[in-house]
């Protein structure tokens, strides 16, 4: 497949570079995020958003309606008014097999179906560069034939995003793009249990299947569940190098007590786990055997695996694989502190071992009570 893609680190880099392909758009954008604030980095694109409609470009916005509650209606009214499609994806959900709710978690923009950028980065200010450095995170701008399948992704949630009542809004894309020279296998990846997708779960199961020598994982939340567990405990028993990047300063610290819990299973799996600890850790990239990657949104947890929308773009290409995983060993190497388990067992206590327990069982409860319940038909 024609297409060309480059790793894009959060804070400033990243924002600019959305900056730029919302003003280079000439017919269509579409824009799907988890958090859009309205502050000093949600104003800018605001702005930038509504100089694109202006000049005839249509703007397609969905925006968790959870997580991104606090745009004030006055906000969404001039937004409306300068002529942008603008839906919440609703987090109630019902039908007759299953109800509660799920959230949009992806953080997707693609412009004229040609260029995209698929990630973890949400639009506000603690994943910029402003008073503070950004957290750390990631996203893969792509140019060429995969962004036809986003923009088919994001249309899809578009017409879905109300309800699950279907508002199909018809636009014409251009008949002619300008496709990449570059070759580069690229493919989208959506996980949505709800409705029976789980192509990212899949991608990790399949990466830790297939590995051969090494994986590194650099996940926000790491707790995964029993079947990713299995995966695991599997390829470091045929001898694959795993490490783990996870965070060192959480913004929840019920999930980082939670999963420091963990810490003795993957000891005992030969399995290394560093902690980031220049700022905090918001990014969901893994590598595998230096020709595979995969970024977005999705984390190794069960919240992602089952009551969230989320979109990886899967890239298998060797010479994007090992500039990533470079990156990624320099993190460990300049900014991780390696937590091995003679330093693990002399730090914590008995009373740290029972409050982490008690989180991650707290954890388990939570996920269970809130997020949803599926009713499955026998036969």
């Amino acid at each position: 497949m024609h297409n060309k893609v480059t790793l894009v680190r959060g804070g400033k880099q990243y924002f600019d570079l959305l900056e730029h392909i919302i003003n280079r758009a000439h017919t269509i954008i579409h824009l799907q995020m988890y958090i859009f604030n309205e502050d000093e980095t949600g104003n800018r694109f605001i702005n930038a958003l509504l100089k694109a409609a202006g000049k005839g470009v249509q703007v397609f916005i969905v925006l968790d309606g959870y997580a991104s509650r606090n745009i004030s209606k006055a906000c969404i009214d001039s937004l409306k008014s300068a002529g942008i499609h603008f839906r919440w994806f609703n987090p109630i959900f019902k039908s007759r097999y299953f109800y509660f709710g799920r959230r949009l978690h992806h953080k997707v923009v693609v412009a004229d179906a040609f260029t995209g950028l698929v990630g973890g980065v949400n639009i506000t200010n603690r994943y910029n560069d402003l008073d503070e450095p950004a957290w750390l995170d990631w996203a893969l701008h792509v140019q060429g034939e995969a962004s036809f399948n986003l923009n088919k992704i994001c249309a899809d949630i578009w017409d879905k995003s109300m309800w699950g009542r279907r508002f199909r809004t018809r636009f014409i894309l251009p008949e002619k793009f300008f496709i990449p020279n570059e070759t580069c296998m690229i493919r989208a990846r959506v996980n949505d249990w709800v409705r029976g997708k789980k192509q990212v779960s899949k991608t990790y199961t399949d990466m830790l299947k297939q590995a051969q020598y090494s994986v590194t994982i650099m996940s926000s939340y790491f707790l995964p569940g029993a079947l990713i567990k299995k995966h695991l405990s599997a390829a470091a028993r045929r001898g694959v190098k795993i490490k783990v990047i996870a965070a060192g300063i959480s913004d929840v610290q019920l999930a980082k007590q939670a999963e420091r819990y963990i810490y003795r299973w993957l000891f005992k799996n030969n399995i290394e786990i560093y902690e980031y600890k220049k700022t905090v850790l918001h990014g969901k990239l893994s590598t595998a055997d230096k020709k595979f990657v995969t970024a977005g949104s999705y984390n190794l947890n069960n919240i992602s695996a089952y009551a969230s929308i989320e979109l990886n773009l899967d890239v298998l290409d060797a010479p994007f694989a090992k500039k990533t995983e470079t990156i990624l060993q320099k993190i460990i190497r300049e900014d991780c502190i390696q937590i091995t388990e003679a330093e693990y067992d002399g730090k914590v206590t008995f009373f740290m071992r029972a409050w982490q327990r008690i989180c991650f069982d707290t954890y388990r409860i939570i996920l269970y009570l809130f997020t949803f319940y599926f009713k499955r038909r026998h036969g």
